[in-house]
């Protein structure tokens, strides 16, 4: 079966973390269907190499900080010079650290994740709102994770970013429909990146997961790239404020 089309050509989008793993591969993607793709993240030399591997005239890649205001206006401030835009928001950066029980947590450990998670998502999404409204629409698409579901001690803070990551789905969904702007999420189970590759590299833990699973398989980073494209597509004009989960169905057993 070929690949499904998006419609997404000269779309102009931002995926923030775009330089490894879900963001790399959605970057890649979206080139492929002929959107302008710029790509932030935090380290310029990751930044550079994903521009060497993508090698498109239609991608600007920008080091960005995303919990760092200024640094978060001096992108959007690229995106208005080179595109005067932007249609598509990805916010895909995040951190997953194994943290001790929230009574034994230092404060600084809870702001660096919360920062990675909820705040730089907060600052990213608010500057494509406001580009948004005055062009008329356009979509935003928030990068949660089943964590946000259920509680997982050792991942507790991560979780509970994300949780709250998809209540701001909800809020800017509402705030933002009467302007043509749809907002949603997508919440991946564990992909087989870089990122996670300490879990599901080792034989006996990645067997423990994948009995988890229905699907009986972890996910790739297609699974979560192609609703991204979906929800970031026409096809999805009347969704707005959904979570849509890709857990190869963990969830419901």
């Amino acid at each position: 079966m070929g690949r499904i089309s998006y419609g997404l050509e000269n779309k102009v989008a931002l995926v923030t973390g775009g330089s490894r793993g879900i963001g790399l591969d959605l970057a890649r993607r979206l080139l492929a269907e002929g959107a302008r793709v710029v790509i932030c993240a935090r380290k310029p030399e990751g930044l550079e190499a994903a521009a060497q591997e993508l090698g498109s005239e239609n991608l600007l890649a920008v080091p960005c900080h995303v919990a760092q205001e200024e640094q978060v206006e001096g992108l959007y401030e690229r995106i208005q010079e080179a595109h005067g835009r932007l249609d598509i928001l990805v916010n895909n950066v995040g951190m997953n650290l194994l943290t001790p029980g929230l009574a034994d947590t230092e404060l600084a450990l809870w702001q660096k994740i919360m920062d990675s998670n909820l705040t730089g998502s907060f600052l990213c999404a608010r500057g494509a709102a406001r580009l948004m409204r005055a062009q008329g629409g356009g979509k935003i698409i928030n990068v949660s994770s089943t964590a946000a579901h259920r509680a997982a001690p050792p991942m507790g803070i991560y979780g509970i970013a994300k949780a709250a990551m998809e209540m701001m789905t909800k809020v800017l969904a509402a705030e933002l429909a009467g302007e043509n702007v749809q907002v949603n999420a997508v919440a991946p189970g564990m992909v087989k990146t870089g990122f996670s590759r300490p879990f599901w590299s080792n034989q006996d833990m990645h067997d423990q997961l994948t009995a988890r699973i229905p699907a009986g398989r972890l996910a790739e980073t297609g699974d979560v790239v192609e609703p991204v494209l979906f929800l970031a597509s026409s096809a999805a004009d009347y969704i707005t404020g959904q979570t849509m989960v890709v857990d190869g169905g963990s969830s419901i057993v």
